[in-house]
C-alpha cells in the first residue's frame, strides 16, 4: 500500500463517525415529519460543508398519494441534499443516501442504547444514519489526498427513500448521467455480506367505484365495491409465479352492515425479478381489472407505477463489484454479496445505466424494527472500504 493510500486512509478511520451517527439518530427524521427532516437535512449540509464543491437543499418533486376516500391528493416531503465536487475532473462517481427512517415522530422507538454485545440500537442508526457517516468519513479522508484531483463526485442525500423516493428520484437519476460508477450507503448484513442483484417493485393504490344500495331492501341494484376489489385481489395474487411475486396488502372501504359499498381501494405490491417480469405482471393488472369492471358493474382507476426497476449484475456492474471484493481484500476483508428481493435507490442508479453497489453502509440488522443496530467497528471499517475503492478509481481512471 503507497503511503498515499495509507495516509487517506488512517483520516478515514479517524473521523467521528459514531459520535454523529449517536448525534443524528436523535433527531426523528421519519419520511412524513416534515420538522424532523428539516432539522436533519440541515445537520447534514453543515457537516457536509467541509467538503468543496456546490452544496444546494433541492425542493422535493411533486408526489401524490390516494387516500382511503379514494381521493388523490399532493403529498409533502422534505428537502434533499445535493452537493457536486469538481464535475470537471476526468472521472465523475456519485454517492447516494437518504435521511429519512421508517419511524414516524410518534413511535415508541426514538432512543439510543447499547447491547450487551456492544451494538448500538437506535432509530436509523444502520439504516442509514450510520452509512451517512461512513460516506462522509471517506469523501473527507479522499479530500486529503493529491489523487483527489483526478475524481469527480456528486452527493444525493434524499428525504422519502424509506415511501419509494417518487419526490428524489428524479434528482437521483440527473445525478447519475455521466458517472462511471455510483456507491450507495445501505447497510450490508451483519457479517459484511452485500446486497447483489435486486428485484424491482411496484406499488398500487386501486380505486374500485361501485353503487350504495340498501342491503335488505334492494341490494340487487347496487354495486359492491368491497367484493369488486377482493375479486380482483385475487386474481393478481393469481399472478404470482417464478420471478414475479403479488402481495395484496390492504382493502380500505365499506361503512354500515345495511349499505351495500360504493367504494374500495385495493392496496397492492409486486416484485418482479426482471423486465419481462414487469411485463407480465402490467398485461396481467390491465387484463384483470377490466374484467373485474365488467363483471361487477363498477370503475375502477389504477393508481401508481414500477417505481423502482430490478436492478441486475450486468458487466458494468460486476467490474464495480470486482473492484470492491479487490480493495477489501487489501485491507483484510472478505467480501461477499448475494441477490436480494429488496428494492432501494440503487435500482434507480442501475436504471439510469450507472453500475452501483448499494449496500456500502454500516455492518448491522433487524433494520425496520426497534431491535435495529449497527456494529460500531464496522464505521471504521466501511470508511476505509469506500476511501480504497475511491483512491482506485481516482488512480486508474477506470472501475
Amino acid at each position: 500500500m503507497t503511503l498515499t493510500h495509507a495516509h487517506a486512509l488512517d483520516h478515514a478511520r479517524a473521523a467521528p463517525m459514531l459520535a454523529q451517527v449517536e448525534a443524528w439518530a436523535a433527531i426523528n427524521s421519519g419520511t412524513r415529519n416534515l420538522a424532523g427532516l428539516a432539522t436533519m437535512v440541515g445537520v447534514l449540509a453543515d457537516a457536509f460543508a467541509v467538503l468543496p464543491g456546490d452544496l444546494a437543499l433541492v425542493d422535493p418533486a411533486a408526489a401524490e398519494q390516494v387516500g382511503a376516500d379514494g381521493t388523490v391528493a399532493a403529498i409533502d416531503h422534505g428537502r434533499h441534499l445535493h452537493l457536486v465536487v469538481r464535475p470537471q475532473a476526468p472521472v465523475q462517481v456519485l454517492l447516494t443516501g437518504h435521511m429519512d427512517t421508517v419511524y414516524p415522530a410518534d413511535h415508541p422507538f426514538q432512543s439510543l442504547a447499547y447491547t450487551p454485545e456492544g451494538h448500538l440500537n437506535g432509530p436509523g442508526v444502520a439504516d442509514m444514519k450510520g452509512g451517512l457517516a461512513v460516506m462522509l468519513a471517506a469523501l473527507w479522508a479522499l479530500e486529503t489526498s493529491p489523487l483527489a484531483e483526478r475524481i469527480g463526485y456528486a452527493v444525493v442525500i434524499g428525504s422519502d427513500e424509506e415511501t419509494g423516493s417518487f419526490a428524489s428520484a428524479g434528482l437521483i437519476a440527473k445525478a447519475a448521467r455521466g458517472k462511471m460508477a455510483a456507491l450507495t450507503y445501505e447497510p450490508a448484513l451483519a457479517d459484511g455480506t452485500l446486497a447483489g442483484a435486486r428485484g424491482g417493485t411496484g406499488n398500487f393504490s386501486i380505486v374500485v367505484r361501485g353503487r350504495s344500495a340498501h342491503a335488505g331492501r334492494n341490494p340487487e341494484e347496487g354495486r359492491n365495491a368491497i367484493v369488486a376489489a377482493a375479486d380482483l385481489a385475487v386474481r393478481l395474487a393469481a399472478a404470482t409465479s417464478p420471478g414475479l411475486s403479488v402481495n395484496p396488502a390492504r382493502i380500505e372501504g365499506g361503512g354500515p352492515n345495511n349499505v351495500v359499498p360504493d367504494l374500495a381501494v385495493l392496496r397492492i405490491n409486486f416484485r418482479p425479478a426482471d423486465h419481462a417480469a414487469i411485463v407480465r405482471a402490467q398485461a396481467h393488472l390491465d387484463a384483470a381489472t377490466a374484467a373485474v369492471a365488467a363483471a361487477h358493474g363498477v370503475d375502477i382507476r389504477v393508481h401508481g407505477s414500477f417505481n423502482r426497476p430490478p436492478k441486475p449484475i450486468d458487466a458494468g456492474a460486476a467490474r464495480l463489484f470486482a473492484l470492491v471484493r479487490e480493495s477489501g481484500a487489501e485491507l483484510g476483508l472478505a467480501i461477499a454479496w448475494r441477490d436480494t428481493g429488496g428494492v432501494c435507490d440503487g435500482n434507480l442508479i442501475a436504471a439510469a445505466g450507472v453500475p452501483v453497489v448499494d449496500t456500502m453502509g454500516v455492518r448491522g440488522g433487524a433494520i425496520h424494527s426497534p431491535d435495529e443496530y449497527l456494529i460500531p467497528e464496522s464505521l471504521a471499517e466501511r470508511a476505509a472500504l469506500s476511501t480504497r475503492i475511491l483512491l482506485h478509481i481516482a488512480e486508474r481512471g477506470r472501475v
